[in-house]
């Protein structure tokens, strides 16, 4: 994650969430005026982030937009099972080489087999 530089749109938006946080009773006025002070000064997105760590949403839209969301996978499923969910596409695809490789071309229905994974993951996300 690149750590860029705030503009004063975005140190003014932390300032409106954390003013919003006093509205609710999550910060006190003390505090308040602690962390807009932090907020002014800050300079990168990271300044922010130990501002908010504590705070539930809202969050500065900043913080938002440097955040990356965590991958899908099925709850249940074990370490095998997520990394066998994540990597589905590509491992067919390797498969699907290696078996072309082996049969000397005589299976082309293999690559099939990827196209068919790839719809099946769709249909399985609606």
């Amino acid at each position: 994650m690149a750590d860029l530089r705030l503009s004063d749109a975005e140190r003014q938006d932390a300032l409106d969430v954390l003013s919003e946080h006093v509205r609710t009773g999550r910060l006190d006025i003390d505090e308040y005026g602690s962390r807009s002070a932090k907020v002014t000064s800050a300079k990168l997105v990271s300044e922010l982030v130990p501002l908010f760590d504590d705070l539930p949403s809202p969050r500065p839209s900043a913080l938002l937009a440097t955040a990356r969301p965590e991958p899908v996978v099925p709850a249940g499923t074990g370490k095998l099972g997520a990394f066998v969910w994540r990597y589905s596409v590509p491992l067919s695809i390797a498969l699907a080489v290696v078996v072309l490789i082996v049969t000397r071309g005589r299976l082309l229905i293999v690559f099939a087999l990827p196209l068919l994974l790839i719809l099946f993951s769709g249909w399985r996300r609606r």
